[in-house]
């Protein structure tokens, strides 16, 4: 196979790591800068230039994009795309991995634990929205900030504010997040290629620092993960679009937390304390890979008028509750289980044994009216807090 790295350090370990790894499985590999593409946007003709030729014959490429270069990062890991060239990790899962609140935003939808969160503009808000989050301490962080910078800990409502007044006038968005005290400045790292974690390591603080980032000089450890931490760790990933990723977790007393899932998670940290060749399990996980490129569902699957694909919630009411997949009557109604998500686990192509229990969600296929008809009417949720003028903070 011949395969691109987009890096701009091709002397960083991360990336040389891979070379070898790539070159060692038959693989012929190069290093391409990112910032020397020229993309060429033209009808039926999606094409590149690289430092002013033509890009062509490459089956596969490594994206190893900065938080700096994101937006033209992203851009010619699109290009590649459409040329129909496989990407380790897409374009769209790269944008929404580099985005703090919009990657909460989408995990948010599916039981996968992180600290409470609030998003707002305005600094005489934060004392309203540090108090829907559990009160100071709380975590400031910017949304594209990577390994620890743009993360800070604000002790009280005013310190919060000046924090805030200050980001904004270097132009940063920021979330707030709930401090964790139970994790006492330490964080597990799991990375995840596929459908496991093939290495997980624990980081601590160092002194007074409560990053637990590598690059803050945390200390590292060897770890096995809990099952619950794996699997949550896997669903982020998958959730996200994320074939590769770093999926950062706080050990609070609720369980998992995930405070970031990193679309190109460095390798130096994790194989030293693993002794885990993570590079290697990148590269076979890429050659299973890269004869299958992503499909856009949505684009593929409702080409035919009235047809398309749906996530059907099974409460206890539902008819297809308890009911084995063969003889629920879906086929005949021309809908298609493609998989069953049944909590952090996900059954895929289930047989016509497979029964369906209430609490599970099915991904299918079929004909749109008769899904419509199997989704449960949303109630409307009860209100059980209601701010007062006396419990409200009051405006500054």
């Amino acid at each position: 196979m011949k395969v691109a790295i987009l890096s701009r350090g091709p002397k960083l370990y991360s990336t040389t790591r891979l070379v070898e790894a790539a070159a060692r499985r038959g693989h012929d590999v190069r290093v391409l800068d990112t910032l020397a593409f020229s993309i060429v946007v033209e009808e039926d003709a999606p094409a590149m230039l690289y430092e002013g030729a033509a890009v062509s014959g490459w089956d596969a490429i490594i994206p190893r994009i900065g938080a700096s270069l994101t937006l033209f990062g992203t851009a010619v890991v699109r290009q590649f795309e459409q040329m129909g060239v496989f990407t380790l990790a897409s374009s769209h899962a790269i944008s929404v991995a580099r985005d703090k609140l919009r990657s909460i935003q989408v995990l948010s939808r599916h039981p996968v634990g992180f600290p409470p969160t609030v998003f707002l503009h305005d600094p005489a808000r934060v004392a309203e929205a540090m108090a829907q989050i559990g009160g100071p301490p709380v975590v400031i962080k910017v949304l594209e900030g990577t390994q620890g910078v743009g993360v800070i800990l604000a002790e009280s409502v005013k310190n919060a504010e000046t924090i805030l007044e200050t980001l904004q006038l270097a132009r940063q968005h920021v979330i707030l997040q709930k401090f964790v005290g139970e994790a006492r400045g330490r964080d597990l790292r799991a990375f995840v290629v596929g459908d496991r974690v093939v290495a997980a390591m624990r980081r601590t603080a160092v002194g007074d620092e409560f990053r637990a980032n590598v690059h803050r000089g945390g200390k590292v450890e060897h770890v096995e993960l809990a099952p619950d931490y794996a699997a949550v760790a896997i669903r982020a990933a998958q959730i996200l679009g994320l074939r590769v990723a770093g999926v950062d977790m706080l050990e609070s007393a609720e369980g998992p937390k995930v405070i970031e899932v990193n679309s190109s998670p460095g390798l130096e940290g994790i194989e030293a304390a693993t002794g885990v060749d993570v590079a290697d399990a990148v590269i076979a996980h890429l050659e299973e890979q890269v004869l299958f490129p992503e499909v856009d569902l949505r684009q593929r699957l409702t080409l035919k008028s009235g047809y398309g694909v749906a996530e059907i919630p099974i409460d206890g009411a539902s008819s297809l509750a308890n009911a084995r997949v063969g003889w629920s009557g879906l086929r005949e109604r021309e809908v298609a289980v493609l998989s069953i998500q049944r909590g952090t686990v996900t059954i895929p192509n289930p047989d016509d044994e497979r029964e369906i229990l209430p609490g599970d969600t099915l991904l299918c296929y079929g004909k749109l009216l008769t899904m419509r008809g199997m989704i449960p009417v949303a109630r409307p949720v009860a209100r059980t807090r209601r701010a007062t003028d006396a419990t409200r903070p009051p405006r500054r």
